[in-house]
């Protein structure tokens, strides 16, 4: 693919000109428009002292200004480092250094990081920007309207465009290059697979520093209008929903959990609404019954895939997605492809491998494994590290799949997370979807935690529902019904809540140096 995301934006400036580009609260900029001030957006990063394959950070909420500042860089050459801005200043320090920033962006929502210990080198090279939406006009625009814009750079299909860190769920963060290739496949992919449209306005509700946001990219390639939600809250998002009439949304289960149980949810005009897809995390049946049931004309979805795949790897057919919530409603039978996470993409090849290194059967579990046009150029820094997970052109996930024979992909768990049990393996998804049936149970986790005699033992993390008082008794009695003995958990915790990262993953690190000395 001889292309670029700088051949990729001037193609839709020129087709797309005059239409909405970018929708904010104050203002809205035409493509035209859009497209100039990225261009002075380059030259006012060029004036920072950044240059072509230099590495820039920007710490910022969503915002058109963050959109402006990463097509910004793609124009130099340059390649936009999203922080995390819900990590400590020493964490974010910590990959400043790592990537070798030439300077930093940073919102003056967060100006008081700055002002931590761990960040006293950076407080030279940070540009406080103002606010990354809205009318109050800072230094991000003062910058802009005194800067020329550069020539476009032409970077090759292969050069790196993004460099984005993994939320470290399963470890330290570890900088994916992305190329300008691997997000435009991507892209295209996605888009062809969810039915991405120029006429569906995007809101980036996911964080602008994680990559799920560049699922965006399916309908942006296209032309269509993009919106931003700074911080999510069910009446935010809802606002935004009907304020620009929204058509297409990538999300986490955890705020479409929380949007669908908002007692003004029914107060709001939805109707715009064409394509609603989460990812990032499992959902339970009960509430992926609940969300549908809640958006009964939106073509919804699931999705799979990670930082490294640029992001996603399967898609649920929306048609067929739909067609298994009313038979699992209707028959009772969940163990069909409603636990799925679709099929792959296109152009995209997935296998799984046993143990033992061979291809498996239909139904048999092992390894995940990908190639395709949007796998990774490599982890920034790590060449061993991309060593293990780069072999013969595919990529290891970590993760522990089954393919059934009709080709849905079925998630059963992070090989870091899987609980070897007596020399037993156990799944903590199936085990986790039996404890989310229990009435008293509002989510739960299963981790392995270290025993004398077994290695490991199954352990439950359970946050209750409220107004319960579930005892572990009754809990394992439930699970005896649905389980094997080996399979059920031995040890419990019930807590208000469950770690988890910016995009709603189970933190099961942090849950297993808690509970590592638990009898």
């Amino acid at each position: 693919m001889q292309t670029n995301l700088v051949r990729a934006l001037r193609a839709v400036i020129r087709h797309n000109g005059l239409r909405p580009a970018m929708l904010d609260v104050a203002k809205s900029y035409s493509w035209r428009e859009f497209g100039e001030r990225v261009g002075r957006g380059a030259g006012a990063l060029q004036a920072q002292g950044v240059g072509a394959g230099a590495r820039f950070a920007v710490l910022a909420r969503n915002g058109f200004r963050f959109e402006e500042l990463k097509w910004a860089g793609f124009w130099l050459g340059a390649i936009p480092v999203p922080i995390n801005w819900r990590l400590a200043p020493p964490e974010i320090a910590a990959l400043l250094e790592d990537s070798g920033a030439v300077a930093l962006l940073i919102e003056n929502h967060f100006q008081g990081v700055l002002d931590h210990a761990a960040m006293s080198a950076w407080k030279s090279k940070a540009i406080l920007i103002g606010d990354v939406a809205g009318p109050t006009l800072g230094a991000y625009e003062e910058m802009l309207a005194r800067a020329a814009p550069p020539s476009p750079a032409d970077p090759a299909p292969d050069d790196d465009a993004m460099l984005i860190y993994t939320g470290g769920t399963t470890g330290r963060s570890k900088g994916v290059r992305l190329t300008h290739a691997n997000i435009i496949a991507n892209a295209m992919a996605f888009g062809l697979a969810i039915g991405a449209r120029r006429e569906q306005t995007y809101l980036h509700a996911a964080p602008m520093f994680h990559s799920a946001d560049l699922l965006a990219m399916g309908w942006f390639l296209q032309g269509a209008a993009q919106c931003f939600l700074p911080a999510f809250s069910p009446t935010a998002f809802l606002e935004a929903i009907q304020q620009f009439r929204v058509g297409a949304v990538v999300t986490v289960p955890t705020m479409l959990v929380a949007t669908v149980s908002d007692p003004n949810f029914v107060k709001f005009d939805l109707s715009s609404l064409k394509t609603l897809i989460y990812g990032a995390a499992p959902m339970a049946i009960e509430w992926i019954e609940r969300v549908a049931k809640a958006f009964p004309a939106v073509n919804f979805s699931n999705s799979y895939g990670l930082t490294e795949t640029a992001p996603d790897l399967t898609v649920f057919d929306p048609l067929e997605f739909r067609a298994a919530i009313e038979r699992a409603a209707a028959t009772g039978d969940r163990s069909g492809p409603l636990t799925s996470v679709g099929k792959p993409n296109a152009g995209n090849e997935i296998s799984i491998v046993t143990r033992e290194g061979r291809e498996a059967k239909p139904g048999e579990a092992g390894e995940l494994i990908a190639r395709g046009p949007n796998i990774m150029k490599g982890y920034w820094n790590r060449p061993e590290e991309t060593a293990a997970a780069l072999k013969d052109g595919w990529l290891h996930t970590g993760d522990i799949a089954r393919i059934d024979e009709d080709g849905y992909v079925y998630l059963l768990d992070r090989l870091k997370d899987m609980v070897i049990t007596g020399g037993e393996n156990v799944y903590s998804s199936e085990v986790e979807a039996v404890l989310h049936r229990h009435p008293a149970v509002a989510e739960a986790a299963v981790i392995g935690v270290p025993d004398e005699r077994l290695g490991e033992t199954v352990m439950a993390v359970i946050v209750p529902k409220p107004a319960t008082a579930p005892n572990q008794e009754e809990i394992a009695q439930h699970c005896r019904q649905f389980l094997g003995g080996y399979k059920i958990p031995r040890r419990f915790a019930f807590v208000e809540r469950l770690p988890r990262s910016a995009m709603g993953k189970v933190l099961k690190t942090e849950l297993r140096k808690s509970y590592a000395g638990t009898r």
